[in-house]
């Protein structure tokens, strides 16, 4: 009997831990892709933005989320002001600008994020299944202001909004299912 209670113990704390996000690099994403289609679902942070983190301890822990990105989406982390490069569409992309000094601060924008439209951190871009850009969602989002999103490009309801009353018309009769 303690045998089984000790077992069931670590199954439960295996289980906790493992409810992440599969992240992965832009490059992984774009070949998955080719066997797999799927959207892409980027956050684009930065290592000093207290709201990046406040998504990383909060709305990217919330077992819906987790679920839902994991099922529907590739996700990828950008360091937005990072230096790594990154191919996208055939061409490199760099920050000729990084400065490492600054390597924990505020430090020059990778031109992806150009790419990107990524003007403010955190953005959280979606692409669709052919990695063409559909939205850059600007600000920290709760796991219910997360999951409006996460189903409108999913379920490519984005499709059918033209106006900004499409968008409040959807907002308005959108029914949440994520935990807070």
């Amino acid at each position: 009997m303690k045998t089984f209670f000790i077992a069931f113990i670590m199954l439960f704390a295996l289980n906790l831990t493992a409810q992440e996000i599969n992240w992965m690099s832009l490059e992984e994403a774009l070949e998955a892709q080719k066997t797999s289609p799927k959207k892409i679902f980027i956050d684009a942070y930065t290592v000093w933005c207290g709201p990046c983190k406040m998504l990383d301890r909060n709305t990217f822990k919330n077992e819906d989320v987790v679920e839902y990105i994991n099922k529907n989406y590739y996700a990828v982390k950008f360091n937005a002001q990072g230096d790594e490069e990154v191919t996208y569409k055939g061409k490199k992309y760099s920050n000729p600008g990084y400065d490492p000094a600054k390597a924990k601060t505020r430090n020059a924008n990778h031109q992806l994020s150009r790419v990107f439209g990524i003007r403010a951190f955190p953005t959280l871009v979606f692409l669709d299944e052919d990695a063409n850009l559909l939205a850059p969602i600007v600000g920290y989002k709760d796991a219910q202001g997360l999951e409006l999103y996460l189903k409108m490009f999913a379920q490519n309801d984005h499709k059918e909004m033209k106006t900004q009353e499409d968008f409040n018309a959807y907002y308005e009769n959108f029914k949440f299912q994520f935990k807070k």
